[in-house]
């Protein structure tokens, strides 16, 4: 028997990737191919099926909406505004995702710096502005948010990028440095980087690949 989607809830994902040229933390969207909101750019999303995992299901979104896979996700909040969706009132679980292999994603993904997302469908806009504080706070503290966006390994230069873009303030490089030293499962490479007119510079690698959340 096939399962059935509920009347009522809804699950939306914040997608992101860092990308290393831009220097930024971006957030994947996509047109919507049916109403409401035909055409206009959306964050991906699903109806929850019956007896279906959250965890399941934002994978099942960024899968059918940009055609990626999910490198790691955790649930934010939950968007409850009686009106939000013109169809009918629905709850919508906000996730975020780290997109797997974002450079492969299709011709249709749009990714934009996280300060700088156009006008969304529904209350999409508003799910990343209450939500990216959330994201700040995960930053350097869930290990496993923090080791997909930066990957196995990556240079002080991208750290501060990502703390700069997902803050909005360039962070001070001293006590950045110190944050990162303290960091369970992550050290400093034998190996070096070339940054700026050729000068060596720290390469910071995760020393296990199987890390946990660091508190709740």
């Amino acid at each position: 028997m096939s399962r059935q989607p509920t009347s009522n809830v809804s699950v939306d994902a914040i997608t992101l990737r860092y990308n290393n040229e831009t220097r930024h933390v971006e957030v994947g969207v996509s047109r919507r191919i049916i109403e409401p909101y035909l055409d206009q750019l959306a964050l991906p999303g699903v109806t929850l099926w019956e007896g279906e995992r959250l965890a399941d299901a934002v994978e099942r979104a960024v899968q059918t909406k940009l055609g990626l896979g999910v490198r790691a996700q955790g649930q934010l909040t939950v968007f409850d505004e009686p009106h939000r969706d013109p169809r009918g009132q629905t709850l919508s679980v906000v996730m975020w995702a780290v997109a797997d292999h974002p450079e492969e994603a299709p011709d249709y993904v749009l990714w934009y710096p996280i300060e700088d997302v156009p006008e969304l469908a529904f209350d999409h806009n508003q799910m990343i502005e209450f939500c990216r504080p959330l994201l700040v706070d995960r930053l350097w503290r869930d290990l496993s948010f923090t080791r997909a966006l930066t990957g196995a390994s990556f240079p002080v230069s991208a750290a501060v990028a990502i703390t700069r873009s997902l803050t909005g303030t360039a962070p001070d490089r001293g006590n950045l440095n110190r944050r990162l030293a303290s960091v369970r499962g992550l050290g400093i490479s034998h190996k070096r980087v070339v940054v700026g007119r050729g000068r060596p510079g720290t390469l910071w690698e995760w020393q296990s690949t199987h890390l946990e959340p660091e508190g709740a």
